[in-house]
């Protein structure tokens, strides 16, 4: 199924939190905001609302999160946090948050850990065992060839591709992410998913049924939490599979 399963799964996934998932991508713009309203000059900014407009964000509240970040409207302060530690059968976990609300999302995140069986670690407990890296995802379709795609993403900087089920992961070191990712959606290729990420280099592979479910359940809390963005972990299985 691959890291990212498939599009189609992870569709389905985003109908099912659709208004989480606002709040989380409404934020994020917010951020990104702070350094320049104009997507043209800001790529932080621009990523940011072509992830919104994916999840079929609407424009006026795109708008709003922007106003926000400017100072146009009045907002949240949001403080960017990463927690790391592992779960059950040694697995690494990164939790990258941001939140108006230090103490309220350290407590959530230290408290779901230990309910599930994980221990939260200090900086740098995990994340020795990931490399940062763009990854770029486009769905496969009748009208893409792999071999054009490839010389695109090759030429705008990309260091690789993958052929998944059901899409191409360009993956790029994340100096030439934004580079690479404008220059692939300026060619008209149909961007599904795309952002810097965790992607780990040592993987840890869980056997016992019971791991498994409370792996899966501490990484679905986590996710829903409003403050917390993103969810990383070096399990080599997919937590999630039907």
């Amino acid at each position: 199924m691959g890291r990212h399963g498939t599009i189609a799964g992870r569709k389905a996934a985003q109908d099912s939190k659709r208004a989480a998932l606002f709040t989380k991508y409404a934020r994020a713009i917010t951020v990104a905001a702070k350094d320049g309203g104009d997507p043209e000059y800001n790529a932080s900014l621009r990523l940011a609302i072509e992830r919104a407009k994916g999840i079929s964000m609407p424009n006026d509240n795109i708008n709003r999160a922007i106003k926000k970040g400017t100072g146009e409207l009045a907002g949240e302060t949001y403080e960017e946090l990463s927690f790391e530690g592992y779960g059950l059968a040694g697995v690494a976990v990164i939790v990258e948050a941001l939140t108006d609300n230090k103490n309220r999302t350290t407590s959530a995140v230290r408290s779901t850990f230990d309910k599930y069986g994980g221990n939260l670690g200090a900086p740098g407990c995990v994340s020795y065992m990931f490399s940062r890296k763009g990854i770029i995802l486009i769905e496969k379709t009748d009208d893409i060839d792999e071999d054009t795609l490839l010389e695109a993403a090759l030429e705008a900087g990309a260091d690789d591709m993958v052929s998944g089920e059901d899409s191409f992961e360009i993956v790029t070191d994340p100096a030439v992410y934004t580079d690479v990712h404008h220059a692939l959606a300026e060619a008209g290729y149909e961007i599904a998913e795309s952002d810097v990420e965790y992607v780990p280099s040592m993987e840890a592979t869980p056997t016992d049924p019971h791991d498994i479910k409370m792996l899966a359940k501490m990484i679905e809390i986590l996710e829903d939490n409003d403050d917390v963005q993103k969810v990383y972990t070096n399990c080599a299985i997919d937590l999630f599979e039907e």
